[in-house]
C-alpha cells in the first residue's frame, strides 16, 4: 500500500442529509440511493469551478470506527475560491496522510468488496476524511478502477 500526504482541497456537491452506518447493509442502501440522486439530478453539470470531471465520494464525521455512523458527500474538486451555489454544499478536505488502495473489477461490486477488505485489515486508520475518486478508469463498469484514499495515523 502506498502512503502519501495530500494537500487540502475543496469540493462542491451534495451531502447525505443524515448519517449512515455499515451495520445491516444500511450504507449500501443509503449511498446507492444518494448516487442515483446525484446522477439523476445532473449535479455534476451544476458544480461551478470544477478542476476536472472526477467525482469524489467522501466518508467523514465518523462517530468511531467503521461500524459507527458517519456522514457521506458526493461532489467534484473545485478551485478554492469558487463560490458555492445555494442549492449545493462545500466540503473542505484538510491536508492529511493517506493510504491509497485501488478497487478493480466490475462496478459497483469491486468498490464494496474492497471496503470489506479494508474493514478487516490492520490499516491504522484515522477515521477523518476517506474518499473514493471516480475518474476515467472507472467509466468501464465491467473493468473499472477506483482510487480509495484512507486517512491514516502516522
Amino acid at each position: 500500500m502506498e502512503t502519501t500526504t495530500l494537500q487540502d482541497f475543496k469540493l462542491i456537491g451534495i451531502k447525505l442529509p443524515h448519517k449512515t452506518t455499515n451495520l445491516n447493509g444500511q450504507s449500501g442502501i443509503d449511498c446507492g440511493n444518494f448516487w442515483q440522486k446525484f446522477e439523476t439530478g445532473n449535479y455534476i453539470e451544476r458544480i461551478p469551478g470544477k478542476l476536472s470531471n472526477e467525482i469524489y465520494a467522501v466518508y467523514f464525521e465518523y462517530e468511531g470506527d467503521h461500524l459507527m455512523p458517519y456522514s457521506y458527500f458526493i461532489g467534484c474538486r473545485v478551485n478554492p475560491d469558487t463560490v458555492t451555489p445555494a442549492d449545493l454544499e462545500a466540503l473542505s478536505i484538510p491536508e492529511s496522510v493517506y493510504t491509497k488502495i485501488i478497487a478493480k473489477g466490475k462496478m459497483p461490486d469491486c468498490v464494496a468488496h474492497t471496503w470489506k477488505k479494508i474493514w478487516l485489515s490492520d490499516t491504522n486508520r484515522a477515521y477523518q476524511y476517506d474518499f473514493e475518486v471516480y475518474g476515467e478508469k472507472s467509466a468501464d463498469w465491467q473493468n473499472a478502477e477506483v482510487d480509495i484514499f484512507l486517512s491514516v495515523n502516522v
